[in-house]
C-alpha cells in the first residue's frame, strides 16, 4: 500500500505528564482498554482543575490517545472544563453503561450551546466572519460576522418564544443551506427547544412522518430554495406535510427569493416578525444531557429513526474533532460543502466550527454549477483552508478535464477531507494529487449520525506518520475499535475482518432513538453486549489500521446518504398492483451505491408494466425523495425465498451484479428453480437496456 508522508500536527510532550503516561501501555487490537490497565490511582475521578487541558494538549499524539483510553475521566473532563463555558460546573465526568444503553456525560453541569458558539466569540472578536454564505450564483457570497449572527439568532429566538415555543418543544427546520437556517438551529439551542433539521429535498410525506414522530410544535421554512439555477418550491411541500400534523401550531416562512409564498392561517412571515424583536435574548441554562437535536436517519426497518443528541458532550466532541482531524487553526476558512440537513452539516458546518470560533462556509450550490470548476473557483475566491466533501462529488468531477481544477489557485488549501462513504482509490489519488497538488493531508473520515463526529481518520497522528490512501486508519481520542467475529468474539491480532464495534463510550455518541429507547438498545448494544455496534464491517490491516468495508445490514449509501432498503420497499408495496418487492444496493461509478428493485406484479392481463414502473418511481419520489428512486426495476414472477419465508437477498445481489457463476448454497430455497427464472429475466432486461 502506498503511504503519503504528511507534516505533523502536534509536538512531543515533556515533563510530568509524559513520565506519567509512559507507565501506561495501549493494549493490542481486540484487548480491553480500561483504566485498570494503567495504574493512575493518584489521578482524580472528579473533574480536573482548570488549565489541565492546556497542559495535556501539549502531549504527543500517542500519549494523548493513550491517556484518552486509559483515563477517559481525566481526558474528557479536562477538555470539557477548559474548552466550554459552563453556567454550573459538572460534578461527574460520566455515568455510562453500554450494556443497558445508559450514556450520560458531564453530570450536573449546565451550559448553553449557542453561548459557546456565539457569545464567547462576540466578546473577543465581534467582527470576525462567522459564516460565508456561498450562494448559488458564484461571486454573490454574503459574509456574516459573529455579532450579526448572534443578533439574528436572538431575534429568531425571541420570535419563537413570542409564539409559545418553550424549552423541550420540538421545531422542524426545512430550509436550504443559509445563514437563517444556522440561526434557526442556534435559536432553538438558545431557548432550549429541540430542533430537527429535515433535508430540503425530502417529500411532503417524508417531512410529515418526521414532524409526527417528533411531535413538532412549529416548522421553520423558506418560500423557495435555489440550487444549480433551479428553483425548488419548499413552502408547498410544507403545506402538504402539515395537513397531517396536528401538533404544528406555526409555520415560520422566510423569503429566499422574490416569489411571494401563499400564506395560510398557520403561517408567520419570518423576516417581518423578526424585525420587531429584540436583538438580545437571555440564554436558557440547560443540563448537559438535555436534548439538543433530533436527526432522522434510515435503518434496516422501514421507519426512519430520530437519533437523539444532547448538549455538552456533542458540542465538545465536534469541537475537538474539528480542530484535531482537520488541523484547524485560528483564522482559517473552513469549507465543508455538506447540507445542514445531514449530520455532517450539523457537526462540521455549524456546531464544531462555530464552537471553535472559525469562519465556516455555507455552500448552497452544486459541484458543477455553472461549470465543473465551481468548487475550486470557490476555494480561490474565499481562500478556503480546509475542504471537506463527499466521494460522490469527487467521482463526478474527476470525469472532467483536470484543467477545471488547475485553472484556479488552490494554494490556500491545507487539509482535504472525505466524508459519507469509503472513498475509492481513483478518487482519493485525484483529490490528493490534482486538487491538493500532493501537499495537503487527505483525511478519509469514518463516522455516523449516531457517533456525532469523526471516529476514525488518518489525522491526528504522531510526527511523520503516513497516510494510507483510501483508508480511515486511526481511531480518534477515546475511540476504542473492536472487531467481532461471527460468534460474537473479539478478534485479536491484525489482518482480520469483522463487525466494527466501539468498546468504550465517548461524549459525542447518540443517547437514544426518540420515543423508542428499546429500539436504540436493540440496534446498537444488544448485538455485541458491552459494545456499541456500528452496523459496519471493517478490516484491520497488518499495521493495525482500520479499513471500512461497508454496511452489514440492509442499508445502502446513495451519494453519501444512508437509505434503508426496507423504506423503499414499503413505498413500492403501497401500489395496488405490487404484492411484493425486494430492494438491494449495487455499486455505481458516481453515487457509490444505487437501489435495484425486484418487483412482483399481480397476474392481471390489464396491467401495463411500463406504466406501473413509472408509477412506482413517482411513488418513491413522493414518499421519500428523488434520490431514493431505484436506478433499476426488474419485474419477476416471484422472489427467492427460504422455506421459512425469508427472501434470500444475496442471490438477488449476485443477479443484479452479474456474478451468478457462484451462487453459494441454495439448498434452503423453497423452490431453487426461481433462481433460473430471475437470471433469465435479468438477461432480457440487460438486452433491452442496450
Amino acid at each position: 500500500m502506498q503511504r503519503i508522508n504528511m507534516a505533523p500536527l502536534s509536538s512531543r510532550g515533556t515533563g510530568f505528564f509524559r513520565t506519567l503516561l509512559t507507565r501506561c501501555r495501549t493494549p493490542g487490537p481486540g484487548q480491553s482498554r480500561t483504566p485498570d490497565r494503567c495504574r493512575l490511582s493518584s489521578l482524580p475521578s472528579s473533574p480536573p482543575p482548570p488549565g489541565t487541558w492546556q497542559q495535556l494538549s501539549r502531549l504527543s499524539h500517542p500519549d494523548l490517545y493513550r491517556l484518552s483510553v486509559t483515563d477517559p475521566d481525566r481526558f474528557w473532563g479536562s477538555a470539557a472544563a477548559d474548552r466550554l463555558r459552563w453556567v454550573e460546573p459538572f460534578h461527574r465526568v460520566r455515568d455510562c453503561d453500554l450494556s443497558s444503553g445508559r450514556i450520560s456525560w458531564f453530570v450536573g453541569g449546565k451550559l448553553n450551546v449557542s453561548v459557546n458558539c456565539l457569545d464567547v466569540h462576540v466578546e473577543k472578536h465581534p467582527d470576525r466572519v462567522a459564516l460565508i454564505w456561498e450562494r448559488d450564483e458564484p461571486g454573490t457570497e454574503v459574509k456574516v460576522t459573529y455579532r450579526e449572527l448572534l443578533e439574528t439568532t436572538c431575534r429568531l429566538a425571541n420570535t419563537l418564544k413570542s409564539h409559545g415555543i418553550q424549552k423541550g418543544d420540538r421545531v422542524a427546520i426545512y430550509m436550504p443551506v443559509s445563514p437563517l437556517a444556522v440561526a434557526a438551529m442556534l435559536a432553538c439551542a438558545r431557548i432550549g427547544a429541540v430542533h430537527t433539521v429535515v433535508f430540503a429535498g425530502f417529500s411532503s410525506e417524508a417531512l410529515a412522518g418526521r414532524i409526527q414522530d417528533a411531535g413538532c410544535k412549529a416548522v421553520v421554512t423558506c418560500n423557495q430554495g435555489v440550487r444549480g439555477a433551479r428553483v425548488i418550491d419548499l413552502k408547498s411541500t410544507v403545506d402538504a406535510a402539515v395537513k397531517s400534523c396536528p401538533t404544528v401550531q406555526h409555520v415560520f416562512v422566510s423569503q429566499r427569493t422574490q416569489q411571494p409564498a401563499a400564506m395560510g392561517r398557520l403561517d408567520v412571515p419570518l423576516e417581518e416578525v423578526m424585525s420587531r424583536q429584540s436583538s438580545v435574548c437571555p440564554a436558557e441554562p440547560l443540563d448537559s444531557e438535555d436534548l439538543l437535536f433530533l436527526l432522522y436517519t434510515s435503518g434496516s426497518t422501514g421507519k426512519p429513526k430520530g437519533v437523539v443528541h444532547t448538549q455538552a458532550g456533542y458540542l465538545l466532541y465536534t469541537s475537538l474533532t474539528h480542530q484535531y482531524v482537520f488541523d484547524y487553526r485560528d483564522g482559517d476558512v473552513f469549507g465543508c460543502v455538506a447540507d445542514v440537513g445531514w449530520i455532517t452539516g450539523h457537526s462540521y458546518v455549524v456546531y464544531g466550527p462555530l464552537c471553535n470560533g472559525a469562519t465556516t462556509v455555507l455552500f448552497e450550490s452544486t459541484p458543477v454549477y455553472p461549470n465543473p470548476g465551481r468548487y475550486w473557483e470557490t476555494v480561490q475566491r474565499l481562500r478556503i483552508s480546509q475542504f471537506y466533501g463527499a466521494p460522490t462529488a469527487l467521482r463526478l468531477l474527476l470525469k472532467y478535464d483536470d484543467s477545471w481544477v488547475k485553472k484556479y489557485d488552490r494554494s490556500s488549501l491545507r487539509t482535504l477531507g472525505s466524508v459519507g462513504e469509503p472513498i475509492n482509490h481513483e478518487a482519493w489519488h485525484w483529490f490528493h494529487s490534482v486538487v491538493g497538488e500532493g501537499r495537503c493531508p487527505l483525511v478519509d473520515t469514518w463516522w455516523q449520525t449516531e457517533t456525532g463526529g469523526v471516529c476514525i481518520a488518518p489525522r491526528p497522528a504522531e510526527e511523520g506518520a503516513a497516510i494510507v490512501p483510501a483508508m480511515a486508519m486511526r481511531p480518534f481520542f477515546g475511540i476504542q475499535p473492536v472487531l467481532m467475529g461471527e460468534k460474537g468474539e473479539p478478534l485479536s491480532g491484525n489482518s482480520v475482518s469483522g463487525a466494527l464495534c466501539i468498546s468504550q463510550p465517548w461524549p459525542g455518541m447518540a443517547r437514544s432513538i426518540y420515543g423508542d429507547h428499546q429500539r436504540f438498545i436493540d440496534a446498537y448494544f444488544k448485538p455485541y453486549p458491552g459494545n456499541y455496534f456500528t452496523g459496519d464491517g471493517a478490516f484491520r490491516s497488518e499495521e493495525g489500521y482500520y479499513q471500512i468495508t461497508g454496511r452489514m445490514d440492509d442499508v445502502i449509501n446513495v451519494s453519501g446518504h444512508r437509505l434503508g432498503t426496507a423504506e423503499i420497499e414499503d413505498a413500492l408495496d403501497e401500489h395496488p398492483a405490487v404484492p411484493e418487492t425486494a430492494v438491494i444496493g449495487i455499486p455505481h461509478d458516481i453515487k457509490g451505491e444505487v437501489p435495484f428493485a425486484f418487483v412482483v406484479l399481480k397476474d392481471d392481463p390489464g396491467l401495463d408494466p411500463p406504466v406501473v414502473l413509472q408509477q412506482l418511481r413517482n411513488l418513491v419520489s413522493t414518499k421519500i425523495a428523488k434520490y431514493a428512486v431505484p436506478d433499476h426495476f426488474l419485474v419477476v414472477k416471484r422472489l427467492p425465498k427460504t422455506r421459512s419465508g425469508k427472501i434470500m437477498r444475496r442471490i438477488l445481489r449476485k443477479v443484479a451484479m452479474e456474478t451468478t457463476g457462484d451462487l453459494g448454497d441454495v439448498s434452503t430455497l423453497d423452490d431453487p428453480s426461481v433462481v433460473k427464472e430471475i437470471i433469465e429475466a435479468h438477461e432480457l432486461y440487460r438486452k433491452q437496456k442496450k
